[in-house]
């Protein structure tokens, strides 16, 4: 029987999902209303586009998101591999050009053969297979058309932040110096050091700036991964000292000298000329962000390409309504993926599109469930979001909290963590071996 696979939402979920689903001979529509209507948080057209951050997170395997890529990555992930083809110097995490990964994802999606694009607005659940991929930011029509589904249930929120860009010519060389923390791998960060003099004036205007209204913001919940600089700020005068702009382990390599605090700038394009400020999603208004962050030497007279932002994020209740292939339970032909789903992080979220796509493909075409264990990252993820014994349901990054245990006592965090690794990335392979992808 020939199923055409409906999935909303062209983000990292949604072209993993069609990727996979395509990649098996399935024919996908794939809808997506960029250009015709922008969320508050996007701004260019092309697929797959990334807000809050251009990086990725940790590639080592002593890391559960460096697992989780691994994982990915051994199954075909179109999201990963594009990745690694845009990628930037990050010391050891994995960070992109948004520009060309998202202009990379677009045309691998656009130029599939069983991938047929639907361009506008999507308001209503279309019939037949469908996998709703829409983010965090859905729209508001189709938010209540996803909430009328379970009457009985509630849409859950929370607030994220993404951060400022700056150029690297208006940045301030001769304050700041190239280097990796503890002088392991590449000296990949450009650091903006201050002086104790420097930073208290810095902490002063940061916490009496003008923020921007948002609504419902005080009904809902922070990211904690996420937190805007100025609420951290707000916490305490030494809370950003011991969070994101710890000194420790940054020396100037000419001078040997430590900074009271150091504020890190990570390249955000393949060129080079474009670097973010690492941990300072923010929700000041845009002239005080100007105004304010220019206190940090090194930025006085930066130029800032874009400003940062916060908005609402929107994920349903999935423990109680998902099943582990992220099937909704009482109306099984709609699936869920993505960050909608409750997963946090854009490798997560593309590991919920890889697992639905995945899934559904092998329903359709008459083949036993992956069903990817718990020891798995991938698994691990997906029971997290449907085992309704979670009583107070958050967004969650992959962590090996999450991941089944080894069954036997490993004194080195180190070791534990590594033979987790092993186990899982020895299933994958095997996975991959017996299905031949």
């Amino acid at each position: 029987m020939n199923h055409t696979v409906k999935i909303i939402g062209a983000g990292l979920a949604g072209c993993e999902a069609a990727w996979q689903l395509a990649s098996r001979g399935l024919s996908t529509e794939l809808y997506e209303m960029k250009p015709d209507k922008m969320s508050p948080a996007h701004s260019h057209a092309g697929f797959a586009e990334l807000v809050c951050s251009n990086s990725l997170r940790s590639s080592d395997l002593g890391n559960a998101v460096g697992l989780l890529k691994e994982e990915m990555k051994s199954l075909d992930s179109l999201i990963i591999k594009s990745a690694y083809e845009t990628k930037v110097p990050a010391g050891g995490s994995l960070a992109v050009d948004r520009e060309k990964f998202s202009a990379l994802i677009t045309d691998k999606i656009r130029n599939h053969p069983r991938i047929e694009i639907k361009t506008g607005e999507v308001t209503d659940i279309p019939d037949g297979f469908v996998i709703i991929a829409t983010g965090p930011l859905t729209s508001d029509r189709l938010s209540e058309n996803i909430a009328a589904l379970f009457p009985d249930k509630k849409m859950l929120s929370f607030f994220d932040a993404a951060a400022p860009i700056v150029t690297y010519d208006s940045i301030d060389h001769e304050n700041s110096f190239l280097a990796s923390r503890y002088g392991k791998g590449d000296a990949d960060y450009i650091n903006c050091p201050m002086n104790e003099e420097e930073y208290k004036v810095f902490y002063a205007e940061l916490i009496n700036a003008e923020t921007s209204l948002v609504r419902d913001f005080e009904n809902s919940g922070i990211f904690e991964g996420c937190m805007p600089i100025e609420v951290m700020a707000k916490r305490g005068e030494d809370t950003m000292r011991f969070g994101p702009l710890k000194p420790v382990g940054l020396r100037n390599p000419e001078t040997g000298h430590s900074a009271y605090a150091i504020v890190e700038l990570r390249q955000d394009n393949k060129e080079g000329t474009l670097y973010n400020l690492v941990g300072f999603q923010t929700n000041l208004k845009h002239s005080e962000q100007k105004r304010v962050f220019s206190h940090i030497p090194a930025l006085k007279n930066a130029q800032f390409v874009r400003y940062g932002v916060m908005h609402k994020n929107t994920y349903i209740d999935s423990p109680n309504l998902l099943d582990k292939y992220n099937r909704l339970i009482q109306t099984p032909r709609i699936r869920f993926a993505g960050q909608i789903t409750g997963v946090e992080g854009y490798v997560e979220s593309a590991s919920s599109g890889l697992l639905t796509g995945i899934e559904t493909a092998n329903e359709l075409l008459g083949i036993k469930p992956a069903d990817f264990p718990e020891y798995t990252a991938i698994g691990a993820l997906a029971l997290y979001i449907s085992e309704n014994c979670v009583t107070d349901f958050q967004p969650m990054n992959i962590n090996f909290g999450l991941i089944a245990s080894l069954g036997k006592k490993v004194k080195s965090k180190k070791d534990r963590n590594t033979a987790i690794s092993e186990r899982s990335l020895a299933w994958i392979r095997d996975y991959v071996e017996r299905n031949r992808i």
